[in-house]
């Protein structure tokens, strides 16, 4: 078994007997060497169906469905299309047990129609026996500590006694131990998912409603887990607010490593809103902790199609290192030495070429700064005098070329060198039409 779509790294499917020294380097995660790379918490490898969840393989990209779970046909094709947007585990809502008879018919509907995609599925209010259903037509069950042992609060209640906190952690275990030895046997997953809006009751009057409370809430399913021998964990710490996030993750890390618990994070903001300001609120909370070293999965919570968290999704791992998916293109902001247009010739360049994951293309708008800046690149198109552009194959100077033919001419030395792949609509009779958009003229597509 190999890890889902990236093929640069291949990890063991062994979760239960690692070896003694996997974790020896695991002080000092959070340090950045002096090459800008980003050293990784060690995690142990999680699979869900034939996606690796942590173990040095790829961060992975997850979303959620935002059908009801009994439209079967709706859900089938929700999931079909977040999949062929990019994501690798996709999950969906189970409130009762005729929502988990469901999943067993999307599932199966899925493998007739398209293909198996590993699903997930949500657990939440005293869900044990929906739980137990659902784990049968899944490749991991998500609980939520907050909830899965659901008691309605007291608004009487003034303290909550050790003997009475005792009590409910021994609830917990119990109606915990069904679920774990379950998916145990089955070689499923589990993700325990703390959310700061729904810590329980003895949590908040014991810890208050802070990051510790997450941790706690956390750790006691953790090691309920590891009495019975179950590995197969990922943690999650969401919390609408960023700073909290960041506090109970970077905590909880911290406690894990203590503790000899080296589990992978699944990592989001929740509630994060919509629009430019749902993406910023996402981006600071979860590239913020991956630039640490910290998250194995992520997730983009946007009150919009879930499509289109995936691409923010790819944007944050691309920025950070993680993982190259797409062009990665280096250019300039323009200032008054900028010798072309150089909005009007991203665009082309990135039309031209977009099509090409894994390639990096600056475009730089003059001679000054242009060729030291871009020197990371593996080709660069810089204004060389006006009217003339300089194209470079990484630091070297390849050729100069009017301005008019400056992109078909970067096409022509990418075709060159042997990296040049045609873009998947040619195959569809748009040869002519390609070809045109980059002959001369003023540049404009």
């Amino acid at each position: 078994m190999t890890v889902h779509r990236d093929q640069d790294r291949v990890v063991t499917n062994n979760t239960k007997s690692l070896p003694k020294d996997y974790f020896k380097d695991q002080v000092g995660w959070n340090n950045w060497d002096m090459e800008g790379s980003i050293p990784r918490r060690k995690t142990r490898p999680v699979w869900v169906g034939d996606v690796c969840i942590g173990g040095g393989s790829p961060v992975v990209v997850q979303s959620m469905i935002n059908e009801d779970t009994l439209q079967i046909d709706r859900c089938v094709t929700a999931i079909r299309n977040l999949h062929e947007a990019g994501c690798e585990i996709v999950r969906l809502t189970v409130p009762s047990l005729a929502h988990a008879y469901a999943v067993g018919f999307i599932k199966q509907k899925l493998k007739e129609t398209y293909q198996d995609v590993p699903l997930v599925a949500d657990v939440h209010h005293n869900g044990l026996k929906i739980a137990l259903e659902v784990a049968k037509h899944v490749e991991k069950v998500r609980i939520n500590p907050g909830l899965y042992v659901f008691e309605k609060r007291d608004p009487n209640r003034t303290e909550y006694t050790k003997k009475e906190f005792q009590s409910m952690k021994d609830k917990l275990k119990e109606t915990l131990k069904p679920l774990i030895v379950t998916l145990r046997d089955q070689g499923k997953a589990m993700r325990i998912g703390v959310n700061h809006g729904s810590l329980s009751e003895r949590m908040l009057f014991t810890f208050g409603d802070t990051p510790q409370g997450m941790v706690e809430s956390a750790l006691e399913c953790i090691r309920v887990c590891e009495e019975l021998d179950f590995h197969n964990l990922v943690i999650s710490m969401k919390a609408s607010k960023v700073p909290v996030m960041l506090a109970a993750y970077r905590l909880l890390a911290k406690r894990m490593d203590e503790e000899g618990f080296h589990y992978p994070f699944h990592l989001g903001v929740t509630e994060a809103g919509d629009g430019e300001y749902g993406r910023i609120k996402s981006t600071l909370g979860i590239g913020t902790l991956l630039a640490e070293g910290i998250g194995d999965t992520i997730r983009v919570s946007l009150t919009e199609d879930p499509v289109k968290e995936i691409s923010v999704c790819y944007g944050i791992l691309q920025g950070l290192g993680l993982r190259r998916t797409m062009v990665e293109y280096v250019a300039c902001p323009s200032c008054g030495r900028t010798l072309f247009h150089i909005e009007d010739v991203l665009h082309q360049v990135r039309e031209a070429t977009k099509h090409m994951p894994g390639l990096s293309i600056a475009v730089m708008g003059c001679i000054v700064n242009g060729p030291g800046e871009m020197a990371d690149a593996d080709y660069g198109y810089v204004g060389k005098t006006r009217g003339y552009i300089s194209l470079y194959r990484g630091k070297e100077e390849i050729r100069v070329v009017k301005e008019e033919y400056g992109v078909k001419e970067l096409i022509n030395l990418l075709k060159q060198d042997g990296v040049w792949k045609d873009p998947p609509y040619e195959a569809n009779g748009a040869n002519e039409q390609h070809a045109d958009m980059f002959s001369g003229g003023n540049g404009k597509p």
